[in-house]
């Protein structure tokens, strides 16, 4: 099943950013540290085209540090800054800031060279919705410019914002693409809340999660749910969870959709520990 999702407002955003971009010198591209590559905008690697970039992977202190590590090395092999952040570590704004002094300057340089007079670097930031992009930006300027929500499509507009006199920055409405084609960056993105959890059944999410768990963090569903890795019946582990959990009904049977949503809240708020539902050898 392909899964299409592309509001008017993101169509627009598109053609916007095309336009912004000829304005700029490099981009900040934002994608979640528990799914780089499945958060990655494929449509914004033809929209950015040749632009230097660095790619910030966002909530850290929600992934497994040592894939984001992984993570890290793979873009450095691409030639690609890449820098894992948790807004509220003033350390990693401050890297941020740093490494985007950085790559500001080699192009202030170039246009000295050509005797343009110097002026503040110009950066615009991108990435999919619900990654975080607003808190940064607020973190970045140091106080409240952009919008903030827990939820996918609350920057609506374009937004120039001036960060420490280093940089301006222009913010985007967080862009989705067309379509997935591939089910399982569906699935991650789900999971993980970048996609609005009515796209997909709650419970087909849980049953991806489940599995993954299983291959690669077997103690936390075991510490969290009582689960062990040769548990193979899903209906089961539902049952298991619901029980020890008390997502019942009247009468003592289990509510399937109240343990999917007990299961994607745990995920989401780091109560099963740092998870990260992607590895770089999975996209190569």
């Amino acid at each position: 099943m392909t899964i299409q999702w592309f509001p008017g407002h993101m169509a627009k955003a598109r053609r916007e950013i095309e336009e912004k971009l000829k304005l700029v010198d490099f981009v900040m591209e934002l994608v979640d540290a528990r799914a780089p590559l499945s958060s990655q905008n494929p449509m914004l690697r033809q929209v950015l085209q040749n632009k230097s970039k660095m790619v910030l992977l966002m909530k850290r202190d929600l992934a497994d540090p040592k894939v984001t590590n992984e993570w890290i090395e793979y873009y450095k092999e691409n030639d690609i800054p890449a820098i894992a952040v948790n807004v509220n570590d003033k350390t990693d704004i401050n890297r941020v800031i740093q490494q985007a002094k950085e790559l500001g300057q080699i192009k202030l340089e170039k246009l000295l060279k050509k005797g343009i007079k110097p002026r503040p670097a110009r950066a615009i930031i991108v990435g999919i919705p619900n990654v975080g992009k607003s808190t940064l930006i607020n973190r970045l300027a140091n106080k409240k410019i952009a919008k903030v929500g827990d939820r996918p499509g609350v920057t609506k507009q374009q937004l120039w914002i001036k960060v420490k006199k280093e940089f301006d920055l222009l913010d985007t409405p967080g862009i989705l693409w067309p379509k997935f084609e591939d089910q399982e960056v569906a699935y991650r993105l789900a999971a993980i809340g970048t996609i609005k959890d009515q796209l997909l059944s709650l419970q087909d999410i849980v049953v991806y999660v489940i599995n993954y768990l299983k291959a690669y963090y077997p103690a936390q569903l075991e510490e969290r749910y009582q689960i062990e890795s040769n548990d193979e019946d899903m209906l089961d582990i539902f049952n298991k969870i619901g029980k020890l959990r008390g997502a019942l009904e009247s009468g003592g049977t289990v509510n399937l959709d109240k343990v999917s949503d007990l299961v994607l809240r745990d995920l989401r708020t780091g109560r099963l520990g740092n998870i990260t539902l992607e590895r770089p050898t999975e996209g190569q």
